[in-house]
C-alpha cells in the first residue's frame, strides 16, 4: 500500500512543544515527564514519541490523562473519559471527551502522528526502490519484509547525532553548497536547531551526506520507519484501529472521519479522516489490491476478509455511495470467545450452556439466529469447543470467520466468480459456491457440518445433510423461531415443512438494551422444535431456555419436559423409561464443571477446550457418573 496522507482533525490547539526535551535520550529532563504516574513513565521511555503527544495536549486545561494497561467494564459509566491506553508496541489511544457530541473522540497516537516527513518520504522511497531491484532473495513473510525495510531504511539515512555539525555531515560538495551555508548556523545540534533544519527541508531539497544518505533527525527517522511498514506491509491508517482490541466495528461514511464502536466507550470518532474524495478512493482501492479482491467502478462492491479475519465490506466510488467511497469493518478477535467469556458477559447461563452442551455432544442439529451483530457468529463459534474432540468436522463459509478447536479440521471457503486465478480456484475464474461445497462435504464423511450462515439454496443441502444423519450447525438470519420457519419455507430456500423438523434446535440470539441503556448480546431463548403437524400446517416447538429482561436472568423454562433430552438423547443412550429424567441432573452436573472450570480460571478458548478434553478423557462426561 501506499503512503496516502489523510487528515488528523485534533480537537484542541496544540501547545509549543518544548524545544530543551530531549524525547530520545534525555526524557528526564522533561517537568511534565516528572509529573507524569509510575505506569506512565514507563510507556514514554519506550515510546517517546507519547511524551511529544503530551506536550502538546493542553494538559492545563484537561489534566493529565489516566494511563490504563487494560480497560474494565466499569469505565462505561464514565461521563468524560481522558484515559490513554495501548493498542501495541508503538501505538497508543488517547480517549477525550466532547461536550458537544454523543460521540467521544478516538485519537491514535503513532510514532509518525506529530512529524510531517512527506518531504523526506519521495527521496527515501526512490532510494528504497534501486536497493529492492538488487534483492537476492525475496522476503516471504510479512515479519521478513519488515527487517528488509529496516535494514534498507538504516543504509539509506543517517540520523543527526546529538551536539553534531550538520555541515559537517553534509559535506563541501558543491552541488549542496547553498544549502550548507544556510545550516552551517547549527553549530550546537539541539532541538531548536532541528527545528530550523525541518524548516530549511521545507524551502529546500532534501539534505544529503556526500554519500548520497538522507540525513533525519531522530524522531523523523522513527516516523519514516514506522510510515513505511504500516502502509508497504500493514494496512496503512487502519492499522492502530485493526490492533485495539477493544474495537469491534471501524466505518467511513465517505469523505470525513473514521467512526469506531468500542466495546467500552461505544461510539466514538476518530480524528483521522479523509478530506479528499480521490484519496479515499485510492486508499480503498490499494486495500482491495492488499485482499487480493480487486475494486472496480464496474464491479464497485467487495465482501471480504483482511488478513487478522476480520470482515470488510467496500463499496467504491460516488456514482453509489455520493459521499465517496464508503468501507465498514467488523472485527474479529484474535482469540474467539470461548462459552465461559460468553456467560462472563451474561450472554448466557451454566444452565443454558451445560443443555447445549449435551445435545452438541449426540448429535443434534442447531442454527442460531438473530439480527444482523447480535453476536450469531461469536456464540456459534463458542460452541464449536463443545463437540467431541475426536470428531471430524467440516466448516463451509464465504467469508471465514468460524476458528474451530479440533484438529481434524476441514475449513472450505467459497469462490466468487472470477476470483479463481492467484486464489486458489481454477485458472478460468470459475464460481465454486456454498452449495458446491455443501455437496462435497457430504462425501467427505464428517461428524459435524457448520456453515457460516444458510441464506440460499445452500439450505435445502444441510436439511438433506440432516436427514442423512450428519449434524448441521449454522447461523441465520431471524429474529424469532416463527420467523425462521417462514423464512426457510419461503423463497429461495424453499425448503419443505415435512423437513424442517430435522433441526432440532433454535438458539435466538439478540443485541438488546438494557434499563441504563447499555447495549448487550443476549440468548433471548432456546427451542427444540419437536415436529410439523400436517392437519394444522403447524409447527411444534418448546421453549427451553428464557431470557428474563427485568432480572437479566436466564429460566429453565422447559426443565422436565425435553424432547431432545429425553425422547431423543436418553433413547440414543438406551435409558430405560423409568430413568430417563436422570438426564436433567446431567445437565447440572455439566453446569457445575463449567463453572468450577470457570473458577479456576479456563476461560480462554483454547485453554477450555483443552480441559475439556481431559475432563471427557477421564471418562467424567458419562450419563449417570
Amino acid at each position: 500500500m501506499s503512503t496516502l496522507s489523510v487528515a488528523v482533525n485534533l480537537p484542541f490547539k496544540q501547545e509549543i512543544i518544548d524545544s530543551t526535551v530531549d524525547f530520545y535520550n534525555d526524557i528526564e529532563s522533561s517537568p511534565l515527564y516528572k509529573m507524569l504516574p509510575a505506569n506512565a513513565k514507563e510507556y514514554v521511555k519506550s515510546s517517546p514519541h507519547l511524551l511529544e503527544y503530551l506536550h502538546t495536549f493542553p494538559v492545563n486545561t484537561y489534566g493529565i490523562p489516566l494511563f490504563l494497561s487494560e480497560l474494565k467494564k466499569d469505565l462505561r459509566s464514565m461521563e468524560s473519559p481522558n484515559i490513554i491506553y495501548p493498542v501495541n508496541e508503538t501505538t497508543f489511544v488517547h480517549i477525550l471527551p466532547d461536550p458537544d457530541d454523543v460521540r467521544n473522540y478516538y485519537i491514535p497516537i503513532e510514532p509518525s502522528f506529530l512529524h510531517s516527513v512527506n518531504q523526506l518520504l519521495p527521496e527515501i522511497e526512490t532510494k528504497l526502490i534501486n536497493l529492492i531491484d538488487g534483492l537476492e532473495d525475496d522476503p516471504v513473510t510479512d515479519k521478513e519484509r519488515a527487517e528488509v525495510i529496516k535494514k534498507m531504511l538504516a543504509s539509506v539515512s543517517v540520523i543527526l547525532p546529538k551536539g553534531t555539525d550538520i555541515a559537517t555531515l553534509i559535506g563541501n560538495a558543491a552541488s549542496q553548497q547553498d544549502l550548507k551555508s544556510k545550516i552551517t548556523t547549527f553549530l550546537n545540534t539541539d532541538f531548536t536547531a532541528q527545528k530550523k533544519m525541518k524548516d530549511t527541508k521545507k524551502k529546500n531539497q532534501v539534505p544529503l551526506t556526500p554519500e548520497g544518505k538522507v540525513i533525519l533527525t531522530n524522531e523523523e527517522y522513527r516516523a519514516i520507519e514506522y510510515l513505511l511498514i504500516r502502509d508497504k506491509i500493514d494496512m496503512g491508517v487502519l492499522k492502530p484501529f485493526l490492533s485495539d482490541p477493544y474495537i469491534e466495528d471501524i466505518s467511513c461514511d465517505g469523505v470525513g472521519p473514521i467512526f469506531i464502536e468500542h466495546k467500552i466507550f461505544k461510539g466514538l470518532k476518530s480524528v483521522i479522516e479523509f478530506k479528499v474524495s480521490s484519496e479515499l478512493d485510492e486508499f480503498v482501492v490499494k486495500v482491495a489490491e492488499r485482499i487480493k479482491r480487486p475494486i472496480t467502478y464496474r464491479s464497485p462492491i467487495v465482501d471480504a476478509t483482511l488478513p487478522d479475519g476480520s470482515r470488510i465490506n467496500i463499496v467504491y466510488g460516488t456514482a453509489i455511495s455520493r459521499h465517496g467511497s464508503n468501507f465498514s469493518i467488523r472485527k474479529v478477535n484474535e482469540v474467539p470467545l470461548s462459552i465461559l467469556n460468553i456467560i462472563d458477559s451474561n450472554g448466557l447461563d451454566y444452565l443454558a450452556a451445560a443443555y447445549i452442551w449435551i445435545c452438541v455432544e449426540y448429535g443434534m442439529s442447531l442454527f442460531v439466529s438473530g439480527e444482523t451483530a447480535s453476536g450469531k457468529t461469536t456464540l456459534l463459534n463458542a460452541i464449536t469447543g463443545f463437540i467431541p474432540p475426536e470428531n471430524k468436522i467440516v466448516t463451509i463459509e464465504d467469508t471465514p470467520e468460524l476458528n474451530v478447536p479440533h484438529r481434524n479440521w476441514i475449513r472450505e471457503v467459497a469462490l466468487a466468480k472470477g476470483k479463481g486465478e492467484g486464489t486458489g480456484g481454477s485458472a478460468a475464474g470459475g464460481e465454486v459456491t456454498m452449495f458446491d461445497l455443501l455437496k462435497a462435504a457430504l462425501r467427505q464423511r464428517p461428524n459435524q457440518i457448520l456453515v457460516g450462515e444458510i441464506r440460499g439454496v445452500e439450505g435445502s443441502v444441510a436439511f438433506g445433510a440432516m436427514q442423512t444423519g450428519h449434524p448441521v450447525m449454522s447461523t441465520f438470519h431471524a429474529a424469532s423461531v416463527e420467523k425462521l420457519i417462514q423464512r426457510l419455507c419461503g423463497d429461495p430456500i424453499n425448503i419443505p415443512k415435512t423437513y424442517v423438523d430435522n433441526l432440532n434446535l433454535v438458539i435466538i440470539q439478540s443485541a438488546v438494551k438494557r434499563p441504563d441503556g447499555q447495549l448487550v448480546r443476549r440468548m433471548i431463548s432456546c427451542n427444540e422444535l419437536v415436529g410439523f403437524n400436517p392437519e394444522t400446517q403447524g409447527f411444534t416447538f418448546v421453549e427451553m431456555f428464557t431470557w428474563e429482561p427485568i432480572t437479566d436472568t436466564f429460566i429453565w423454562s422447559g426443565k422436565g419436559s425435553s424432547y431432545l433430552l429425553e425422547n431423543k438423547i436418553a433413547t440414543m443412550l438406551g435409558m430405560p423409561d423409568s430413568k430417563k429424567s436422570e438426564i436433567y441432573l446431567e445437565v447440572e452436573k455439566r453446569a457445575k464443571i463449567l463453572e468450577r472450570l470457570h473458577k479456576a480460571g479456563y476461560t480462554k478458548f483454547w485453554d477450555l477446550f483443552t480441559m475439556m478434553t481431559k475432563i471427557k478423557k477421564q471418562g467424567l462426561l458419562k450419563i449417570g457418573s
